[in-house]
């Protein structure tokens, strides 16, 4: 069987930034997903759960809301909870998202309040939940990405 794409990243050369996962095309339609990692893979500790699902919650809710609304096709954890995945309708760069996604973290850093969709007839796990950790991540995330601009996956 095949190793998949994602597979042959070098994960422990893998540092915080946003690389381009994939590129998919389907006739004149191109969706890009984005892999937005916020820990080094190996070497720092994952994103702990209640952190990791309110960061989901609160960067899909904006996401949604963004004037890029009718681009997203989705955001999530991935399992291996070191980051999150992006996906978005358009054959694009990092660079062209970038001020969407510090956006967003400066959204989630500063949002004060109920978690949207943090309730129990909205969420299968409403109350595993953490803002405080996952401002504490993203505004990790977002020094490290403005800082170091990291954008190609590491050979």
């Amino acid at each position: 069987m095949e190793r998949i794409a994602s597979f042959t990243i070098n994960h422990l050369k893998l540092l915080p930034g946003l690389y381009v996962s994939r590129r998919d095309r389907r006739g004149d339609c191109v969706i890009t997903t984005f892999d937005m990692r916020i820990t080094a893979p190996n070497k720092e500790p994952v994103v702990d759960m209640p952190a990791l699902h309110t960061i989901e919650h609160m960067a899909a809710t904006y996401l949604r809301n963004s004037t890029c609304k009718d681009d997203i096709v989705y955001f999530g954890p991935m399992g291996c909870r070191t980051g999150c995945y992006l996906v978005m309708f358009g054959d694009l760069n990092p660079e062209d998202i970038l001020d969407l996604v510090t956006d967003m973290c400066d959204f989630i850093i500063a949002y004060e309040g109920e978690i949207p969709g943090a309730q129990p007839d909205q969420c299968g796990n409403y109350s595993e939940q953490n803002l405080n950790m996952a401002k504490y991540y993203i505004q990790k995330y977002r020094d490290a990405l403005l800082e170091n601009r990291r954008f190609i996956y590491p050979e």
